[in-house]
């Protein structure tokens, strides 16, 4: 695995709140895993990331094969490899091989039901154009909305291939891989348990999800990355959240190309930052490390880049979050 812009601290380095989600990783999931760890340059991002995954993915009653679908799905939508060969192996780990290897290949599953939440998942990247809602369990939502976050981090900060020459794309080992992880992934978790990691202080949770910890963690990953944008003036976050609107989560068919375009009016000391929010929020693994070398021309710190990005992930992420408030209304 590598790392595409910084090494991460050694996972037996933590401390504080970071050591504190790193514990809950290796308890009730697979450990601190690439993700999480380029996440921990800044903790309460880290914290509440993995409390939405946790809560939405991990806990509760909801069927855990559904939600692995799900975020298989939103993955592929994403175009974030990654994590398509992460979620593949957990399906395979959950018993559902077939269903696994289908979607794997981008086929649509036979049954009625995992054809839905296919053609849902998929639907949410244009949530505008598709108008788009949710008619599923909190947990299902909140699981599509997590890796919606997650896939364009991951494609920012991290190279797509978790094992060399991408192993981790043959069915057989993703067959041993998923009998190794079994028992693991089977486990039922209890809800709340990373609730007391995050900050005490977030907004509300959004009404869809009323008064699950799913819309706790939902509302506290949207306050900690939405920090991000402090790094920007208002000009530039003007500029990202209006093209998350208008564009809809349209690919870019030159995305280094689309997003020179959109700064030109931005003052030109924030015009690299938006660029790279920007790519964070469209086109993650478009971002370069010759923007990234700009960036630290200001911005040393790989806390600010993490922050950065996580602020265009979650631009992107809120703009799906949002057809669910106005359905709510």
């Amino acid at each position: 695995m590598t790392y595409r812009f910084f090494t991460p601290t050694p996972t037996r380095a933590a401390t504080g709140l970071t050591a504190a989600v790193y514990q809950q990783l290796r308890d009730d999931f697979l450990g601190p895993l690439p993700t999480f760890q380029a996440l921990s340059a800044v903790p309460e991002v880290l914290a509440a990331t993995w409390a939405l995954m946790r809560e939405a993915l991990l806990a509760g009653d909801a069927s855990r094969v559904e939600r692995e679908l799900v975020a298989t799905v939103v993955s592929r939508a994403n175009r974030c490899q990654f994590c398509v060969d992460a979620h593949v192996l957990l399906l395979h780990a959950l018993g559902a091989s077939k269903l696994a290897e289908a979607v794997a290949r981008g086929e649509t599953p036979p049954e009625p039901e995992h054809a839905r939440l296919v053609e849902w998942a998929q639907a949410s990247r244009s949530p505008r154009a598709a108008d788009w809602t949710s008619p599923y369990r909190v947990e299902i939502t909140g699981t599509l909305l997590v890796f919606h976050f997650i896939n364009r981090v991951v494609s920012a900060l991290l190279d797509p291939d978790l094992l060399p020459g991408g192993l981790q794309r043959s069915p057989l080992v993703r067959s041993v891989g998923g009998r190794l992880y079994a028992r693991a992934a089977r486990e039922p978790k209890e809800p709340g348990r990373s609730l007391p990691l995050l900050d005490a202080d977030a907004t509300a949770a959004p009404a869809w999800a009323g008064d699950s910890p799913v819309g706790v963690a939902y509302a506290s990953l949207r306050d900690a990355a939405n920090r991000g944008g402090e790094l920007l003036g208002e000009v530039a976050r003007e500029t990202v959240t209006a093209t998350v609107r208008w564009e809809d989560g349209r690919f870019p068919a030159r995305p280094a190309d689309w997003a020179v375009d959109l700064v030109r009016d931005v003052p030109g000391t924030d015009r690299i930052g938006t660029r790279i929010a920007l790519l964070a929020a469209f086109a993650p693994s478009a971002i370069s490390p010759g923007d990234v070398a700009l960036w630290r021309l200001s911005h040393p710190a790989d806390a600010d880049l993490v922050r950065l990005v996580a602020y265009g992930a979650i631009t992107a992420t809120d703009h799906v979050a949002r057809a669910l408030a106005s359905a709510h209304l």
